[in-house]
């Protein structure tokens, strides 16, 4: 009885937006995010749900991931699951979604998903930023409309991470000046404003029981797609048929290897103001390692 008084708000907000009363009968915890509360819901008609849940104040990031999957979903490019539901649930707030079972992952999948990516960053954006700001994990994530993608990786990423790692008590050796010089990596590249997933580790993609990609739990902005492949590398990397697939769809310019280190950083850093721990210094070391390539 408990359970299903919890969930009495989002059973009603399932049955506003599919026009077919919600009856749970079933709820189980899901384990893999470390920032929400995650269960699949089952009615008894057997319809089944994923749902988020947080703080009441977090849901103004539940409605930019909502907006960040119905943007990815209308590109038409690469699968995410449908947004169903948000709103407030007793003390907090929650986001409903599509629940896609996970299937197998194959070579014939990662390709696809490399095809697909590749698609979704080919699409040229009419800015870097986005349309609201959102966060990244847990950490608000500014995305003003910029015309420049050096100064808004400068001060929107890197410099909004080190300004919350002093107030963590955190000084990174050198930081202005790997600021100072953030052009320096760039000579020969503009980068076009993409779509990017921006949370783009192994645990936010997946297949479905066809064996079709998905992704999920996105951070989006319109930024240099360079980020997101970036990304895919730091947790131990994607598959080499992903990679491959990509690239015969939308090479990397040669740079990418030593930028790789410069988005990481971003995300280096942020797994820092919100875990502390050995962050700290793998972010030092790529700031030296930054620093040294420099002439």
């Amino acid at each position: 009885m408990n359970e299903r008084k919890h969930f009495s708000s989002i059973s009603e907000a399932i049955g506003n937006f599919t026009g077919s009363p919600f009856e749970l009968v079933e709820q189980s915890s899901l384990s893999g995010g470390c920032i929400n509360r995650a269960f699949k819901i089952r009615s008894l008609d057997n319809r089944e749900f994923f749902v988020k849940e947080n703080g009441k104040n977090f849901l103004p990031f539940f409605q930019a991931e909502a907006e960040a999957l119905k943007e990815i979903q209308k590109t038409c490019t690469i699968q995410v699951p449908q947004v169903v539901a948000l709103g407030y649930s007793g003390s907090g707030s929650f986001l409903v979604l599509s629940f896609i079972q996970e299937g197998a992952s194959t070579k014939q999948g990662n390709s696809q998903l490399g095809l697909e990516l590749a698609g979704l960053h080919k699409i040229r954006q009419p800015f870097f930023g986005w349309k609201m700001n959102n966060c990244i994990g847990a950490t608000p994530q500014p995305n003003p409309e910029t015309e420049n993608w050096i100064e808004f990786y400068r001060s929107h990423r890197l410099e909004h991470q080190f300004k919350l790692a002093r107030e963590n008590g955190k000084k990174f050796s050198h930081s202005n000046r790997l600021l100072e010089n953030l052009g320096f990596f760039f000579q020969g590249y503009s980068p076009q404003p993409s779509l990017l997933h921006g949370d783009l580790w192994g645990g936010n993609a997946s297949y479905d029981l066809n064996g079709h990609p998905f992704v999920f739990d996105p951070a989006s902005y319109y930024g240099d797609r360079e980020t997101d492949l970036a990304f895919t590398h730091m947790f131990g990397g994607f598959s080499q048929p992903f990679y491959e697939s990509y690239e015969s769809v939308f090479p990397l310019d040669s740079g990418f290897q030593i930028r790789k280190t410069l988005y990481n950083l971003y995300h280096e850093l942020n797994h820092f103001n919100l875990f502390g721990g050995g962050y700290a210094h793998s972010a030092q070391s790529s700031i030296n390692q930054l620093l040294s390539a420099i002439l």
